[in-house]
């Protein structure tokens, strides 16, 4: 061949192979181990793992990539694929705490996107950057399935509910300085690290922690129960069909 393929994504980035740091120990492999030993088939246990990977080394490390692959029988150029696939999959050091800000449909309709340069003049940095002080990392998120509380941000997967400027500095600010951070619908914050170990499948005790659904999620809820309105009964709409059909 003549030339060779060019990416058009050069950010989109593979993992960061020059820096083999890592805190990966004994106990860190064999809890990746307990992971794959709670699977039928160990390789379905790659997300949690690298969850978990996170947790330890901020990132998804060479190391972690390693350990992954040589517990599940894979091949590094696999759990590499996986790695930089998914958007949760950091491939640069992450700050104590990920603040991201979804700016998708309603909650761009309601701000998201000034949220987001407000996000980044307080901040200092761009998209996809961490603080030079370590504690803060910024991305832009797509959908958080929140619309009733748009616009909306997260903090370590914790939401922020009815965001607007005057919010997002005071919730900026509580980060840096290290102050308590209470989540609008959940637990007050650890960091992000900590949340990556829940999802790795390490649960922290703190899931019912703080309030959960809201007015505004349960508002269909609460109208059909004043007007005693119900679903109606599965087996009774198929006959209907099935009826119909004939």
């Amino acid at each position: 061949m003549s030339g060779h393929f060019e990416s058009h994504f050069p950010e989109s980035g593979s993992v960061d192979y020059s820096d083999q740091s890592t805190n990966i120990d004994e106990t860190a492999i064999a809890e990746l181990q307990e992971l794959a030993g709670r699977y039928p088939q160990a390789r379905s246990a790659l997300l949690p793992m690298l969850h978990l990977v996170q947790s330890v080394d901020g990132r998804i490390s060479p190391r972690g990539i390693e350990v992954c692959a040589d517990i599940l029988g894979i091949s590094t150029a696999q759990v590499s694929g996986v790695a930089t696939f998914y958007t949760m999959y950091k491939r640069r050091p992450a700050g104590k705490h990920h603040l991201g800000v979804c700016t998708t449909a309603l909650c761009a309709v309601m701000g998201g996107d000034e949220l987001m340069e407000r996000a980044k003049q307080r901040l200092g940095i761009d998209e996809n950057q961490t603080t030079p002080c370590g504690k803060v990392s910024l991305e832009r998120l797509e959908c958080n399935a929140a619309c009733d509380y748009a616009p909306v941000m997260m903090v370590n997967w914790e939401f922020f509910d009815n965001m607007d400027p005057a919010k997002t500095d005071e919730l900026i600010d509580r980060l840096l300085n290290d102050e308590e951070v209470v989540s609008s619908r959940g637990a007050v914050l650890t960091s992000w690290r900590g949340a990556e170990r829940v999802l790795a499948g390490f649960p922290d005790g703190r899931a019912d922690e703080g309030p959960s659904a809201g007015h505004a999620s349960l508002a269909g809820v609460e109208i059909a129960r004043e007007r005693n309105w119900s679903a109606p009964n599965p087996a009774e709409v198929l006959a209907a069909v099935t009826e119909e059909a004939k």
